[in-house]
């Protein structure tokens, strides 16, 4: 006999057998009916104090996991509140799925003043997504999250979108019979692979860009560049990669001696990496060299036609296609790769100004207080100074909201994402006191599931990045100092330990008293 459910039970059944153990939201009535069938599940919900907290929850979580992180959200405005997040997670190439409510099918376009009601909500989300589409009957729903699961994974990734409308998702239906679902990437093409391999083989002074597109790659990324002795220089999202090796470069390619290294390179390979301002520009100054020879390695043409065009593409995932290049090359090569990997680490660390250079030690420390650790951060000063060099133990280890969207808001509750994918790892928060301010209230659900989250408040009272280039420009520094709350207070309002300190001395110390106690913990750090 054939078991029936209704539309929101089969949709957790299904969402199940795609291998979702998280799901981050808050219930409301327009996703009640979604909700029946959690219960019954093996799927954790994790409830954010705001829409767009969950989406950076499901952004951490994407990102230190490496599944695509999963948001359930009432009609109206919990999905506008998410958007913010949704925008982050497409600048940054994280598969994210979000699945809303939306009014009965009759009202839509109506604008007869319906709770919740949008205009054309299905419209707002297609300027966003990836895909999005609404489930008109109970026989649409696995087709619908086939083609979601497909848009977020198969090519570049990113967030995607699904609604069903409130008399939809009470529908009795069938329960589909299990299934094979698996998602696959493409594969290069075998003329392009061997292109390539024949221009590497004649390279004199390869060099590695390394992006967040591999950082499922590390391994083929490794293998490739010890056969090719090839500095690797890693991008903001591909810290991790490599990380400690001699061949790694944990520097920016927007600072002098990356770019001159690059400019002296015959062939650089470029894999998994977008070519944009934030990486390759990051002080807007139009620096970056032209490249002699560049090979792209992406999954997506058409996003490796954006930034520097290539005089090769190999389109196809990037562990593949290193893969097969690499067994192209049956001869390692000599190319002074470690001296000149070494070379540009020195020379960038040492471009780099003194609070910077004081900023990366500060990061390294941390490093190797926690081995293994993860780093998530807001924007805020010791964030951007990692963003220009640091040198991350592993893939997944670094990444932060400062570029790209570019996000406040988004390092704590990112944090208590990951720390959900990664329970077993130390996770640190790196955010600043103005940017803590849009979500102090997540401290409470990193409380209820007790994440052992370390948030560390880089607290100089205000926006002072945004202050000291208002007074460079010359303008009056206006609105730039919203006067912080005692976070140490706030954390006791939520039952977390906390403590200030005020002496840099003293945060290695702090970090690893945390650490210790296993639990939630602020530091509120008082910079000069």
């Amino acid at each position: 006999m054939t078991q029936k459910k209704t539309i929101g039970e089969v949709l957790v059944d299904l969402l199940e057998r795609r291998g979702v153990d998280t799901i981050f939201g808050i219930p409301g009535v327009h996703t009640v009916e979604m909700y029946r069938g959690l219960e019954r599940s093996s799927i954790r919900h994790i409830t954010p104090r705001h829409e767009i907290s969950a989406g950076f929850m499901a952004d951490g979580y994407a990102r230190a996991s490496g599944k695509p992180g999963v948001c359930l959200l009432i009609t109206g405005p919990g999905l506008t509140n998410a958007i913010s997040a949704m925008a982050q997670a497409r600048a940054d190439s994280i598969p994210m799925l979000i699945i809303s409510g939306v009014n009965p099918v009759a009202t839509h376009g109506q604008e007869l003043g319906h709770l919740h009601e949008l205009p054309d909500q299905i419209g707002m989300m297609r300027s966003i997504a990836l895909f999005t589409q609404t489930v008109h009957s109970g026989g649409d729903l696995e087709p619908v999250l086939d083609r979601a699961f497909a848009a977020m994974t198969a090519g570049r990734p990113g967030p995607v979108h699904i609604e069903i409308p409130l008399d939809v998702m009470s529908e009795i239906v069938a329960v589909p019979k299990p299934r094979v679902v698996q998602v696959s990437r493409r594969l290069p093409l075998p003329e392009d692979i061997a292109r390539a391999a024949d221009i590497l083989k004649e390279a004199k002074r390869p060099i590695l860009l390394v992006g967040g597109g591999a950082v499922a790659a590390e391994s083929s990324v490794q293998t490739l560049a010890e056969q090719l002795d090839a500095p690797v220089v890693t991008t903001i999202n591909g810290r991790g990669i490599l990380g400690g090796h001699p061949l790694e470069v944990p520097a920016s390619p927007s600072l002098a001696p990356v770019r001159e290294m690059l400019a002296d390179a015959d062939v650089v390979l470029a894999i998994g990496t977008q070519f944009g301002p934030t990486d390759y520009d990051l002080n807007c100054d139009g620096g970056l060299p032209a490249l002699q020879k560049v090979i792209r390695v992406d999954v997506d043409p058409l996003q490796a036609t954006r930034g520097a065009l290539p005089d090769l593409t190999v389109i196809g995932d990037a562990s593949a296609a290193l893969t097969a290049i690499t067994a192209e090359i049956e001869t390692p090569k000599d190319c002074d790769g470690v001296a000149r990997a070494k070379s540009a680490r020195t020379a960038a660390l040492t471009s780099l100004g003194p609070a910077y250079q004081t900023g990366v030690a500060l990061i390294k420390s941390i490093g190797d207080a926690l081995p293994g650790c993860l780093l998530v951060g807001d924007s805020t000063q010791l964030v951007y100074a990692g963003n220009c060099y640091a040198d991350i133990a592993k893939p997944r280890g670094w990444f932060n909201s400062s570029v790209g969207y570019g996000s406040l808001g988004y390092g704590p509750p990112a944090a208590i994402g990951a720390s959900l994918a990664q329970p077993d790892a130390p996770v640190v928060c790196i955010t600043g006191d103005g940017g803590f301010q849009f979500c102090l209230s997540e401290l409470g659900t990193a409380m209820d599931e007790n994440t052992p989250v370390i948030f560390l408040v880089w607290n100089n009272g205000g926006y002072q990045e945004i202050e000291s280039y208002m007074v460079s420009a010359d303008v009056a520094p206006i609105g730039v100092t919203p006067t912080p709350p005692d976070f140490v207070t706030l954390a006791a309002a939520y039952g977390m330990g906390a403590e200030t300190i005020t002496d840099i001395a003293d945060l290695v110390p702090a970090i690893k008293r945390a650490h210790a106690l296993g639990q939630p913990y602020l530091i509120d750090f008082k910079t000069p």
